[in-house]
């Protein structure tokens, strides 16, 4: 009788997700509820920093009770639209923070990346729902305001957009 072979050792890399991932870490706020349709998340924020440059950044996120919910979660019931999710997304929150982000030749001082690239670039949708974002704000209207009610007003314009994303 043949000795057993023993199977080949995994593929080197990290190990296929089984489930939702877990938030980037705790919220620098308070947690805020985005209501979507009749199901319930919380977005949450990650601690702001501002760079040498002048752009300030933070990621934002959207989890339910499992861990980081996936952008299809907030697209409209009848499947979500064809262009990628920040397509969207991107505009909302421009109009959800206007008059606080820095306009320079006539484009808003504001920039919006995934987290986690799409596994299909055909399915942009299925990416876990956590964003990096940098803004440039208006110098007057950010000087007025605490650091922590900065950080509040965009929280809050991120859960109005992700709210919206619902929307057909």
């Amino acid at each position: 009788m043949l000795p057993r072979v023993p199977d080949p050792p995994p593929p080197p890399g990290p190990l296929p997700p089984t489930g939702p991932l877990p938030p980037p870490g705790p919220s620098y706020l308070r947690e805020q509820v985005v209501r979507v349709g009749n199901r319930s998340y919380r977005a949450g924020m990650a601690r702001p920093t501002e760079a040498p440059d002048g752009w300030w950044l933070a990621i934002l996120w959207v989890v339910d009770d499992a861990g980081l919910i996936s952008f299809r979660q907030v697209a409209p019931d009848a499947g979500p639209p064809p262009d990628p999710p920040l397509a969207r997304l991107g505009p909302a929150m421009g109009g959800a923070l206007s008059g606080l982000i820095l306009e320079d030749a006539g484009r808003l001082q504001m920039r919006l990346g995934l987290i986690q690239p799409p596994d299909s670039p055909d399915r942009p949708w299925l990416t876990p729902l956590a964003i990096r974002a940098a803004f440039r704000f208006e110098p007057a209207r950010a000087a007025t305001m605490r650091p922590n009610e900065l950080a509040e007003a965009v929280l809050s314009g991120f859960r109005r957009a992700v709210a919206g994303l619902h929307r057909p």
